[in-house]
């Protein structure tokens, strides 16, 4: 197999780096960023970085693996933009827990202009806390967002009314355990006061002030700056990303399924926020399964809906340099 493009293109460990690279603007739980990708000549490796963890709030690792997926999948998009469509070797490796994916079987081919178009869209995606407007999520929008959930093999349910009610108790109860806890209490202090490291939550992209929301948003412990304006979030649609196993390889998917949905509803102007506290604590998760009739098991809640056009946007969140997220040392020449 050959390792080298045509002529006058660039070699498989250069695209490989710059996937890696590009896969640093996937979204992560508090925006931890807690994963490390190694180039080697044929392949990429993902790790996860437990010094990164929440462990406080995120004990077992959930939403670090799901974190870790959706910089997967970014990086997979990343290459079959670049016509590298990667095998992926999920959890490959049983005595390395960490190692939670490889991707090889590299042969030139095509561009896929669909992936094109994601990767685009991971330049612009990012989190508005804000209410959105009164427009209301188009059904075609909703379809082809659930859609690209299910090409992931994972599960996006929207909710209906009697639905969402029950989320937003489930989520005011998680809320108030939470609060009620001094150690996620400074381990939110935490990450909400890292000026200058490339990770947390800056308070430019925390709202100033609670918004007026049906399901009760994260309270961050601290005022933001972002203003938010009048609104509330009636015509906001509400979703949970969910499958058939609770296991690492599961999660890692989901963080998969999560990437390709907020992707996708990017492209769509759709905007995404993802709300991770009824699924933090044990029981406001086991109420999540039994509003998915024991069907599954709950991954992550999310709300859909289109930003409101008098906002301007809220800045990106800050993103650790490349080489402290990508290690280059075992290739060498374009990209090491």
């Amino acid at each position: 197999m050959s390792h080298e493009t045509p002529a006058g293109d660039r070699p498989l460990t250069t695209a490989l780096a710059e996937a890696a690279g590009i896969a640093g603007h996937a979204p992560s739980v508090h925006n931890s960023q807690p994963w490390r990708w190694t180039v080697l000549p044929d392949s990429l490796e993902l790790r996860m970085v437990r010094d990164r963890q929440l462990a406080a709030m995120d004990p077992e690792g959930r939403l670090l693996t799901i974190s870790c997926g959706a910089a997967l999948h970014h990086a997979r998009m990343a290459l079959a933009a670049e016509g590298w469509p990667p095998v992926v070797e999920r959890l490959p490796d049983p005595a390395q827990p960490d190692l939670l994916a490889r991707l090889t079987g590299f042969h030139h081919g095509g561009v896929d202009p669909d992936a094109v178009h994601l990767v685009q869209c991971m330049r612009v995606r990012h989190s508005d806390r804000r209410p959105v407007s009164d427009e209301p999520v188009s059904a075609e929008a909703l379809r082809e967002i659930t859609d690209a959930a299910t090409r992931e093999g994972v599960n996006l349910q929207v909710l209906d009314d009697d639905q969402k009610l029950q989320l937003a108790s489930a989520a005011q109860h998680a809320a108030t355990v939470e609060a009620e806890d001094p150690q996620l209490r400074e381990e939110l202090a935490y990450w909400t006061n890292r000026s200058g490291t490339g990770t947390g939550l800056p308070p430019e992209v925390l709202p100033e002030e609670a918004p007026r929301t049906t399901v009760p948003a994260r309270d961050f412990g601290r005022a933001g700056t972002l203003p938010i304006g009048p609104g509330h979030d009636r015509a906001a649609v509400y979703g949970v990303l969910w499958g058939s196993e609770d296991e690492p390889d599961s999660w890692l998917r989901a963080g998969e399924g999560l990437s390709a949905v907020w992707l996708t509803a990017t492209r769509l102007g759709v905007s995404l926020v993802p709300l991770s506290g009824v699924v933090e604590v044990g029981g406001t998760r086991q109420a999540l399964r039994q509003l998915l009739s024991g069907l599954g098991f709950p991954y992550l809640t999310m709300r859909l809906g289109i930003a409101d056009p008098a906002h301007a946007e809220p800045p990106h969140t800050p993103r650790l340099d490349t080489p402290q997220t990508v290690d280059t040392s075992a290739v060498a020449g374009p990209g090491a």
